[in-house]
């Protein structure tokens, strides 16, 4: 930074700066005349120790990275006119926040002990540094907003399953301890249908990799297709799913298990039907949630009813 001169000496006018907007008293100019001008090259940084200061723009630009902020929000753009470092000031503390000029640029300094003297000494100013400190906490906020509606975004997206859209792996360990705990508390039914794609490797080796992701897709679909709204569809992993059904027995999860395994049979996997069509089947396990059973000994128990599906010819309920 190289000093430049001194605010009364320049060809500025406090107008046009936020801070004294509606304040630009002679008492105000007076008291800011001897108050550096300094330039910043474009590319260098504000260097201003450990002491804080109250910087306003006077020409050029400032990036000043925030904290708060990531991504392309993280520098907030400075323009002529606006100041930075307010909170700083008022805090006593050094401001820790990068600040570079983005072009060739005049900054008008002012010490705190000044800052605190304008505050004390002129209501208009006062006012202005509220209102000023008052939009950064809004912008900051509506910042945050965003970003947690981002980072939901995200989260939510880490709980489905890219190919299939399916809820994931990661999805049941975090929802289903819920579910159980809530099924617990209401004294209401909890039910879960394992799905094993029969021979699915197979499968891909007659077919291709492709297709497979196709008859999973197709699967996916006809499980959807299958469930109530307020029953969970999951990828378990691989070929295996799971059906989560909340309020249902034992014998309506085996009429949903029936209704699932029939829609599975009938369920297209090439678009082209000139191509022979190769079926796909699923082996099912049922159970329902037992007194003193946690989300592992229900997944526990339907993998075991599923195993016996397997074991008695696939393409079948297993309890």
């Amino acid at each position: 930074m190289q000093p430049t001169g001194t605010f009364g000496a320049s060809r500025y006018a406090i107008g046009d700066l936020d801070l004294f907007r509606g304040a630009a008293t002679p008492a105000v100019a007076a008291e800011l005349a001897n108050c550096t001008i300094v330039r910043v090259a474009k590319g260098d940084q504000v260097q201003e120790g450990l002491r804080a200061r109250l910087y306003i723009v006077l020409a050029g630009a400032l990036g000043v990275e925030a904290s708060w902020s990531v991504g392309d929000d993280r520098l907030e753009h400075i323009l002529p006119g606006e100041s930075v470092g307010e909170q700083s000031v008022l805090d006593e503390a050094a401001n820790l926040a990068a600040m570079v000029a983005l072009e060739d640029t005049e900054l008008l300094v002012i010490e705190p002990d000044l800052v605190w003297q304008l505050i004390e000494r002129h209501h208009g100013v006062a006012r202005n540094m509220l209102r000023l400190l008052s939009f950064r906490i809004r912008a900051a906020n509506a910042l945050l907003r965003r970003r947690q509606k981002l980072g939901e975004f995200y989260r939510q997206l880490s709980f489905n399953d890219g190919l299939t859209g399916l809820y994931n792996r990661a999805w049941l360990n975090d929802m289903l301890p819920r579910l159980v705990a809530r099924a617990r508390q209401d004294g209401a039914a909890l039910s879960l249908v394992m799905i094993d794609l029969d021979h699915f490797k197979r499968f891909n080796d007659t077919h291709g990799h492709l297709a497979g992701d196709g008859a999973l897709c197709a699967a996916a679909g006809a499980l959807r297709a299958g469930l109530r709204p307020t029953d969970y569809a999951v990828r378990y992993g691989g070929e295996e799913m799971a059906a989560i059904l909340p309020d249902t027995s034992r014998e309506l999860a085996m009429a949903v298990a029936q209704r699932l395994c029939l829609r599975l049979r009938e369920t297209v996997v090439f678009d082209d039907m000139r191509l022979p069509l190769p079926h796909i089947t699923g082996s099912f396990g049922v159970a329902t949630l037992a007194p003193g059973q946690d989300e592992r000994a229900l997944v526990t128990a339907a993998d075991a009813a599923l195993y016996r599906a397997k074991e008695a010819g696939r393409d079948r309920i297993g309890i």
